[in-house]
């Protein structure tokens, strides 16, 4: 099995990022699993971790009260799951559910946080990274939106 470290020094999502600041993630890392239909996380509550999805799927939900819960994403292996941990007030915006067995690596993100404010280039790094893969979950969630209601420009 490989170490975390062995993980994210390969992964995309960390390309390039100096090897002090690699170090420092590390030492905010677990590995974490979820099973079928369990939640990873839920709306309005605190946003407190960061997810790097290994092996199986997890989907992305927007609730809507008194109405189905809107599919906006299904995230697979090697994708990034959780922003909202870096913006106050720090809560989910969305509900993540494993739709199979999940395997993922787990940041601490309050720890993480005080590194990046110890040391901002590793923030800048992060803001950098997450900005992509926020901008990416925000099209899909404005394709899925036009897709539900049909609307197209």
């Amino acid at each position: 099995m490989l170490t975390i470290e062995a993980i994210l020094s390969q992964h995309r999502f960390f390309e390039g990022i100096e090897p002090r600041h690699l170090e420092n993630l590390v030492t905010c890392a677990r590995f974490a699993r979820y099973n079928k239909n369990e939640y990873v996380f839920k709306a309005d509550r605190p946003a407190d971790t960061f997810y790097v999805i290994g092996p199986g799927r997890i989907a992305l939900e927007l609730p809507t009260p008194g109405r189905r819960v809107l599919p906006i994403q299904t995230l697979g292996e090697g994708e990034v799951l959780g922003w909202s941990w870096l913006f106050p007030p720090h809560l989910w915006q969305f509900d993540a559910r494993a739709v199979e067995p999940t395997q993922t690596i787990a940041f601490d993100a309050r720890r993480l946080r005080a590194q990046c404010e110890a040391d901002h280039e590793l923030g800048y790094q992060l803001m950098k990274r997450f900005a992509r893969v926020m901008t990416q979950r925000l099209q899909a969630t404005r394709m899925q939106l036009m897709d539900v209601y049909a609307v197209w420009p």
